[in-house]
């Protein structure tokens, strides 16, 4: 019987059994990126784990349907509602529609995550695709009560929540409005902890997309995208939300003070938060220093899956902080890795006692909490085990669908960029090399005087056998 999966509850803030709302089905929601610029590859961790994660999940038995966002409106440059959506920044940025640097950034964004096998989760929905669902549900809050227009916009009011800070233990006057410095408090909301559910034009005259509302033509707040496309293509339970530590306040706090009002009962149950990649000055952002790209990666002339190797090593609930020299460190030991599995053949049977009992070893490592580091010692195992080669090949195959890391391939790419070794003894008549190779035979069964006798003859025909650790070299005098 397989041991249960456990997971550390942003929540609860405690590893927990992981309960599904159906027996082995996971409804599986991640965070998608906001599509302005390019991701950095500190965003990109989130991903990758995200994608460790989903396809443990699939590999331990669970029926999986994972779901992520486009965000191509609404995500204000401040968490506090403030400043300008980070769209339109970027279409100014480049001179070119809103529409245009979506999709060039969408394509790019899934550009990368292929480059670093991160799979394309089951539905991808850009949050203009909802309009109608968002005005819906901002009617509905509206008539329970949850929400309130006000010059314009229409505004959760927290007031009405028995508990909204979820995920920390912070008292309401602890945290800062909009908790990012210099951000002036909106004074149309009644609470500062509330939060804009549909911005109309009496907020911006100039946004480039618009639809028509109740409430005036405008759009909606970043916040009740991710729910009501999580509500339309996860049912009115999800399993498990993903997505990085900073979402957590506001993003996250909030897509569940509206979700939950909305549905009338708890909406999620677990809570997985991957923490921040960090540059040797601090957090990675596209503001500061050197704008790391996988782009840019491949420019310095790394495979970009040997930054997903680097990001295994390291467990998603610790800050990870990035240098070349730690990736260089990644590449050696990765190149290590295809050299050894490149020198494994083929041949034999899959010893299937062995192979399950390393198996449960690396599925005991993922089920404690996605241990991605004792996965790849789990790994490096393999290549330590007393067993055939068809075995190793088998369990690393089999290993490799959830570490995502080319092992077969790139083993394979290795052994056929070698070049072919010429047959050295090609021209050598065959009664000469009958005799080379019963002298080998000799040798073996210690019969030397045979032996020297067979090498008496190779001479007197005119050739001299040369003994090298490839085998019988023999050379025409």
């Amino acid at each position: 019987m397989k041991r249960p999966v456990y997971l550390y509850n942003s929540m609860t803030r405690k590893k927990e059994e992981f309960k599904t709302h159906e027996p082995m089905k996971c409804g599986m929601y991640t965070c998608g990126p906001t599509v302005y610029h390019f991701a950095h590859i500190g965003n990109l961790r989130t991903y990758i784990m995200e994608d460790v994660l989903e396809k443990f999940l699939r590999f331990y038995g669970y029926d999986v349907k994972r779901v992520m966002n486009i965000t191509d409106v609404g995500h204000l440059s401040s968490d506090a509602d403030e400043g300008e959506d980070k769209m339109v920044k970027g279409a100014k940025r480049e001179h070119k529609t809103v529409l245009e640097i979506a999709k060039y950034y969408t394509d790019a964004f899934m550009s990368d995550c292929a480059k670093l096998n991160i799979k394309t989760p089951d539905v991808v929905e850009p949050a203009t695709n909802l309009i109608p669902e968002y005005i819906e549900m901002v009617s509905t809050l509206l008539e329970k009560g949850y929400a309130y227009f006000a010059d314009g916009n229409v505004y959760f009011d927290t007031s009405k929540l028995e508990k909204y800070y979820v995920f920390n233990d912070f008292e309401e006057e602890d945290l800062q409005v909009g908790v990012r410095e210099g951000v002036t408090e909106d004074s149309s909301k009644r609470n500062k902890t509330d939060f804009v559910l549909w911005f109309t034009k009496s907020k911006f005259e100039d946004q480039a997309l618009k639809w028509d509302s109740p409430w005036g033509v405008g759009y909606p707040g970043w916040h009740i995208e991710c729910s009501c496309i999580s509500i339309k293509h996860l049912g009115e339970y999800c399993d498990l939300h993903c997505g990085g530590i900073d979402n957590a306040f506001p993003h996250h706090t909030n897509e569940i003070a509206q979700s939950e009002s909305y549905l009338g009962h708890e909406w999620c149950n677990q809570w997985f938060h991957v923490h921040h990649l960090n540059d040797e000055t601090g957090k990675m952002s596209k503001s500061k220093g050197e704008f790391l790209t996988v782009s840019l990666l491949e420019q310095k002339g790394y495979n970009p899956i040997v930054y997903r190797f680097f990001c295994l090593q390291s467990h998603y609930r610790k800050s990870l902080t990035f240098s070349y020299e730690g990736l260089d460190n990644a590449k050696v030991a990765y190149d290590k890795l295809i050299s050894k599995i490149a020198a494994l053949k083929n041949d034999g049977e899959v010893d299937m006692a062995v192979a399950d009992e390393q198996t449960e070893k690396f599925c005991n490592a993922l089920s404690g909490d996605l241990n991605t580091s004792m996965a790849v010692t789990a790994l490096y195992d393999v290549l330590k085990l007393k067993a055939n080669d068809a075995t190793k090949l088998y369990l690393i195959d089999k290993f490799d669908y959830v570490l995502s890391l080319n092992l077969l391939s790139e083993a394979k790419k290795l052994n056929d960029s070698k070049p072919e070794e010429k047959d050295v003894n090609a021209d050598v008549p065959a009664e000469i090399m009958e005799m080379v190779m019963a002298r080998v035979e000799a040798k073996k069964a210690k019969d030397f005087a045979l032996a020297d006798s067979l090498r008496d003859r190779v001479k007197e025909a005119g050739y001299t056998i040369k003994d090298t650790a490839k085998g019988p070299e023999v050379i025409k005098d």
